[in-house]
């Protein structure tokens, strides 16, 4: 059906509490990209909130829109909620949980950024400490969010104990001789698929990395800064607050990177279309 023509009841507790766990999924020409990657996320964060759904559901359903509107580029949304249930804070016994599926197409906001670069803001991390689990529960990441856009800026990149963790919605990499860092996956940082795979990037490009955090101390030694998401992909990030990064442009490293993912989607496509 339409999306706005969606009833939520008003009693489910991803209305009253955000108790769910979401996805969002690029699509590339008609087809699901890393689509196991985020299942598998999807299942990891319904374990760690005890609701009991069967992902298995899922890509099917979504396979079924694309096909049945036709999608090019564009994006998924899953959303799965503990459901309807009496409003107390503790977990019902009993509950049906309710799933959301909705696609739609994708312009790529972010094209001139990722030539050009972009700039972000620095923001205290004042979100829980669950970061791990994809959870609706936003309303930290949105103030973030929020503040980078009416200062002109992409992102927030978050500040906790004068370490970056990650950004709003987006995970931060530095480049510091020649060498890629990123904050290693924990309870307060997100494992973001679109970071795992340029992980993977890094080490079939031979370009040396390492988990490791992100002192806001070092943001003047950087070389380079980018951010990935799904939908931004990687985008180089060439000024915090007031300060300009190295030369002020999308380095070496970051342009190597954007250079192998879209490889690699190419690749991929070439092979899911055969």
């Amino acid at each position: 059906m339409p999306l706005a023509d969606v009833q939520v009841p008003v009693l489910d507790r991803a209305f009253m509490f955000g108790d769910a766990i979401y996805e969002v999924i690029r699509v590339y020409m008609g087809h699901l990209w890393h689509l196991e990657d985020h299942i598998d996320r999807l299942a990891a964060g319904l374990k760690e909130l005890q609701i009991n759904f069967d992902v298995g559901v899922v890509p099917p359903r979504i396979k079924k829109l694309i096909e049945e509107t036709n999608l090019d580029d564009g994006l998924a949304y899953v959303q799965v909620t503990r459901g309807v249930a009496p409003r107390h804070h503790y977990f019902p016994k009993q509950s049906q949980p309710n799933c959301l599926v909705y696609i739609e197409p994708f312009s790529d906001p972010f094209a001139q950024a990722r030539t050009a670069g972009g700039k972000a803001i620095t923001f205290p991390d004042i979100r829980w400490q669950r970061n791990d689990i994809k959870a609706t529960t936003l309303l930290a990441n949105c103030m973030a969010a929020d503040a980078a856009h009416k200062n002109g800026c992409i992102e927030s990149l978050l500040i906790r104990d004068g370490f970056i963790t990650e950004g709003s919605h987006t995970s931060v990499f530095g480049v510091m001789s020649g060498k890629v860092v990123v904050s290693p996956s924990s309870a307060s940082v997100l494992p973001g698929i679109t970071k795992k795979q340029v992980i993977e990037l890094c080490a079939s490009a031979g370009i040396e990395m390492h988990e490791a955090k992100l002192p806001l101390s070092d943001l003047p030694l950087l070389e380079e800064l980018f951010i990935t998401a799904t939908p931004e992909e990687i985008i180089g990030i060439v000024q915090v607050d007031e300060l300009i990064i190295a030369n002020g442009r999308p380095g070496r490293v970051t342009r190597r990177l954007q250079q192998e993912f879209r490889t690699t989607v190419k690749n991929w496509l070439s092979t899911a279309v055969s």
